[in-house]
């Protein structure tokens, strides 16, 4: 990331049963799991939660990652995604960056599995971990794919 986007990052990776979460250090370098939010079966997403977990880890932009198929096109929760991310914007004014998250999922399973751990009844690890996974690799760009309030969902 520039100098500008230093400081404490949060990420997201979008499910449809829970939100993964990680969270940078202040000098915006290393990034760690911070917990997950369950969202509730048809239901709104959970934007006034995401929102007050940025505040309350003091959080001064989000990486939230965007959910393409195989071929990296958009599917229906990386359109939603796209919809959360621009709201989270408008309210909050944070910067919002939208980030592939293909493979995450897989890379945080085999992470836990090379540690010859178990991933049973531990699917908000595997998703907080994923978002480790993304917010370390925005971490090492030097641009991120900033999202205005403007953006609609059919990018």
């Amino acid at each position: 990331m520039s100098d500008r986007a230093r400081g404490r990052w949060l990420a997201v990776d979008w499910g449809e049963r829970r939100i993964g979460l990680a969270i940078s250090d202040p000098t915006g370098t290393i990034a760690s799991p911070a917990g997950a939010i369950l969202r509730r079966a048809g239901k709104r997403p959970p934007i006034a939660e995401l929102l007050r977990r940025a505040e309350t880890l003091e959080a001064t932009g989000m990486v939230m990652g965007l959910p393409l198929d195989g071929n990296g096109d958009d599917t229906p929760r990386s359109l939603e995604c796209r919809k959360v991310a621009a709201e989270i914007t408008r309210r909050s004014r944070l910067p919002v960056a939208l980030l592939d998250e293909r493979f995450t999922t897989a890379i945080a399973l085999r992470a836990i599995r090379e540690m010859d751990g178990s991933t049973r009844g531990r699917k908000s690890d595997v998703d907080s971990l994923a978002a480790t996974v993304l917010l370390q690799h925005a971490l090492r760009m030097s641009e991120l794919p900033f999202v205005s309030s403007q953006d609609d969902a059919t990018h």
